[in-house]
């Protein structure tokens, strides 16, 4: 049988991908070349996300990682971590060096993040649906503490298929914690088939604010819209926010874009490697 291939694909107006977006994703190839495997697609779906995250809205100290009145970024889809190690490894958590290490017997960078092991992480996220849960916890506990500090935690749409993700909400919602942002990576295929057969999570925005959230839909790949919506939080006083970010699995290397083969790799070959490379810079398109 074929490997599922999403073939119903949204129209995106997105501009084409900048220099910066490119070596973030230059980036995450090096450390899945490194590593022998990964998560590619899942991590390049989320690149202008975190990216956005990392360089407009969040406060932090790369050289204090642990400093208290730091924003709190939670990677809940804990397989994207290819992306959030190219982002904290160009904030300078660690050294870009240490991307080449990944999945290595001795490295702090394995195939998923790992709190206390990875400078910047903020919760060890491997298996799905605990990430808001915890989101929730820090939130509140910003909220105790009269710290000004925001909690922002990026999911998956197959994540979301959790039921521990709609209870964490709920409590949200009912604590009004409006320092709290659900980020979802709205890719739309999971690991073994489009979310539309999977589990059909439509009307997606009608549920969150059932759940008592302020919701906004954005391109997850147009640096600007992001920019615009993730600097204008909290959407509502007294409510959550939640980004549906509309984003394409694998994008920026065409040849595995909408490709749920290639949603895992636990072996690699310098070919592959090689074309992913030269993928990435393909597009004679500058921004």
């Amino acid at each position: 049988m074929k490997d599922p291939v999403l073939t119903e694909m949204p129209v995106y107006n997105t501009p084409p991908l900048d220099q910066r977006s490119r070596d973030l994703r230059r980036d995450c190839v090096a450390a899945m070349e490194g590593g022998g495997r990964g998560h590619l697609p899942s991590a390049l779906s989320l690149l202008e996300i975190l990216r956005v995250l990392y360089d407009d809205v969040l406060r932090f100290k790369p050289d204090q990682p642990d400093w208290l009145e730091r924003d709190r970024c939670i990677l809940s889809k804990g397989h994207g971590c290819l992306g959030l190690y190219a982002v904290l490894a160009d904030k300078e958590y660690f050294p870009k060096a240490d991307l080449l290490t990944y999945c290595k017997r001795d490295s702090i960078l394995g195939g998923h993040p790992e709190r206390d092991k990875v400078p910047g992480v903020e919760a060890s996220t491997g298996a799905l649906g605990h990430g808001l849960g915890i989101g929730v916890g820090m939130a509140l506990a910003a909220r105790l503490q009269k710290r000004d500090s925001r909690v922002f935690v990026v999911t998956g749409d197959g994540e979301i298929n959790e039921g521990s993700v709609w209870e964490s909400a709920m409590c949200a919602g009912k604590h009004g914690l409006d320092n709290l942002t659900v980020l979802i990576d709205y890719n739309k295929l999971q690991s073994y088939g489009p979310t539309t057969d999977v589990q059909d999570l439509e009307p997606l925005a009608d549920k969150w604010q059932a759940f008592g959230f302020a919701v906004e839909s954005v391109d997850g790949h147009d640096v600007t819209e992001l920019q615009q919506s993730l600097t204008r939080l909290p959407y509502t006083a007294g409510k959550p926010s939640v980004v549906i970010c509309h984003t394409v699995k694998g994008k920026g290397i065409a040849h595995i874009e909408h490709q749920a083969g290639w949603h895992h790799k636990s072996k690699i070959s310098a070919e592959e490697i090689a074309a992913l490379y030269d993928a990435v810079y393909a597009s004679a398109e500058v921004a």
